[in-house]
């Protein structure tokens, strides 16, 4: 296959190309040593020009042909007032590119990008990047020794950094140590889960808009939270401070007071100003844990923060300023919330951009081991005292661990509460199986005691008429059936748990539709058998 033709696109340098008389030979013209390479044969040079420049651009056009007779150079005006002006360069060069006739198969082509001022090079490789020269780029340079005769050097440098293996390999391990880092360096094994955190990684490092954290209480909202913001931290995307609060301890003016501040003489009690959390957040990360608790009004003063970065301490007539990042968390339904009118549609909006829903541990029952090592390292951190299992007892707590008898309703709070149980009566640093059959054991009542009666809840649920039209058998099934609906936040969430085991065997999975369909056979419905208390949607 014949090779191309090399089509270069440059800028006269008014400083650099300068130069009318004999003189203009012994120094170093880029423009000029550009078509002077014995390697490189610019078969054409469109050479871009403003026009109060057109003496120069001529002279170079004599001076090429000089040296090159066989380089084609074409003069082509280009205008902009101011060349340090970021958008009338981009915007000349951007009209200019759309307008070519690029043939890129039957020539290749390469921005100079060593003259101009430095805007108009960071134009010109703004436009090589985005594709809208469909080119790379060269830089040429003087020769390495002052004084000395010759064209110098030249590079091209092709912007698909797929080419560069060790430019993309270094790319990928910094992904790789983000995405570690956001897991707290645990190895786990859930391909969905591990999905989910490199997607938040690649969405932390890019952007400043509110992050939603969803999932069930104890899933590691709070942990991630902190984990993005030191991984924006070190990445220097942060400067300011890491600011924490769960909403559901809010109340009141206190509520206001917390999280704007407020000035003295606000309400009885206020002695001092109070700066507030939002303040305390400038130019870092604020992390709003259950902000489905946050009141409407303080929703509406959260919102006007968000957009305009000001707001109004509580008694101030004065607006206060603040620029951060918002990460929110919540365990329940918003959009539910939205419906029913304790949340507001345009705050769910603001901050509902990029959302990611935490699952539940019984959700990743692969990752329990890795969590369960992590958990004994943290215990060792903490303590200074080195915890194993021995084999058997190891091996004994992962088989209950990950089957269906395990709750885990509170999630890595429960793997945590019982990992410290274990390792503190572990005797001589070593948990025996005697003491994981203790820990089995208390967990086991634990969840029974958060389930409640399934038969009372029937009681309750069906009339004694109905209850005697309904075989024991049913009658035992649906009990055990109510005790997870009503331990469960969602009709989702008792879905996953009561079909665990077959839900693998299908080839599409609606959990929920199956136990909606079940409660229907007995005239139920979720939100009756999950309680008015709920707050939460299918």
């Amino acid at each position: 296959m014949a090779s191309k033709d090399h089509v270069v696109i440059s800028l006269v340098g008014p400083s650099l190309d300068s130069g009318r008389d004999v003189t203009r030979w012994q120094k170093w013209r880029p423009t000029v040593a550009l078509c002077q390479h014995e390697h490189l044969l610019v078969k054409r040079l469109e050479l871009l020009y403003q026009l109060k420049f057109t003496g120069l651009a001529k002279i170079l056009v004599e001076d090429i042909a000089t040296v090159s007779p066989e380089t084609e150079v074409r003069l082509v005006p280009i205008e902009f007032d101011d060349p340090w002006n970021l958008e009338q360069v981009y915007g000349a060069l951007h009209d200019f590119a759309r307008g070519y006739p690029f043939d890129a198969e039957r020539e290749e082509y390469l921005i100079h990008i060593t003259t101009g001022t430095h805007v108009a090079q960071i134009c010109m490789f703004l436009l090589t990047e985005s594709r809208y020269f469909p080119a790379k780029l060269i830089q040429t340079s003087p020769p390495a020794r002052r004084g000395a005769e010759g064209p110098g050097t030249f590079e091209v440098i092709d912007l698909d950094l797929s080419k560069y293996d060790r430019i993309a390999s270094r790319f990928r391990q910094e992904q790789r140590e983000g995405v570690s880092f956001l897991k707290s360096g645990i190895e786990t094994r859930n391909a969905a889960f591990n999905r989910l955190i490199a997607r938040i990684e690649q969405v932390a490092i890019t952007s400043r808009d509110p992050l939603l954290l969803m999932g069930p209480t104890g899933a590691g909202k709070s942990r991630l939270a902190k984990r993005i913001y030191e991984l924006k931290r070190a990445r220097h995307q942060v400067k300011g401070e890491f600011v924490e609060v769960n909403c559901a301890t809010l109340r009141g003016d206190g509520a206001m007071s917390t999280l704007f501040g407020h000035v003295k003489g606000a309400f009885t009690g206020a002695l001092r100003d109070r700066p507030g959390l939002l303040r305390a957040a400038d130019s870092g990360v604020l992390f709003l844990d259950e902000i489905g608790c946050l009141g409407i009004d303080e929703q509406a003063m959260l919102l006007r923060a968000l957009e305009e970065k000001v707001f109004f301490p509580l008694g101030s007539d004065r607006e206060a300023k603040s620029d951060f990042q918002l990460i929110a968390g919540t365990n329940c339904d918003l959009a539910l919330e939205v419906r029913e009118g304790r949340f507001r549609e345009d705050l769910l909006a603001r901050i509902n951009l990029w959302t990611f829903r935490l699952p539940g541990l019984r959700e990743r029952v692969e990752d329990i081991e890795p969590n369960l090592q992590y958990e004994l390292d943290q215990y060792a951190k903490r303590t200074g005292t080195r915890v194993t299992f021995n084999r058997e007892a190891r091996a004994r707590f992962l088989r209950f661990a990950i089957s269906h008898e395990a709750r885990w309703s509170g999630n890595f709070r429960d793997l945590n509460g019982a990992v410290i149980r274990m390792a503190t009566l572990a005797p001589g640093g070593r948990i025996s199986v005697e003491v994981v059959e203790d820990e089995m054991e208390r967990l086991r009542a634990a969840w029974r005691g958060q389930m409640g009666d399934g038969e009372e809840v029937l009681g309750r649920l069906l009339t004694k008429e109905r209850l005697e039209t309904i075989d024991l058998f049913d009658r035992i099934q649906l009990a055990s059936v109510l005790k997870v609906c009503r331990q469960s936040r969602t009709l989702s969430d008792a879905g996953r748990t009561l079909f665990t085991a077959s839900r693998d065997r299908k080839k599409t999975v609606n959990d929920a539709d199956r136990l909606r369909k079940y409660l229907a056979r007995f005239g139920l419905e979720w939100r009756s058998v999950r309680g008015s208390h709920s707050g939460e949607a299918p």
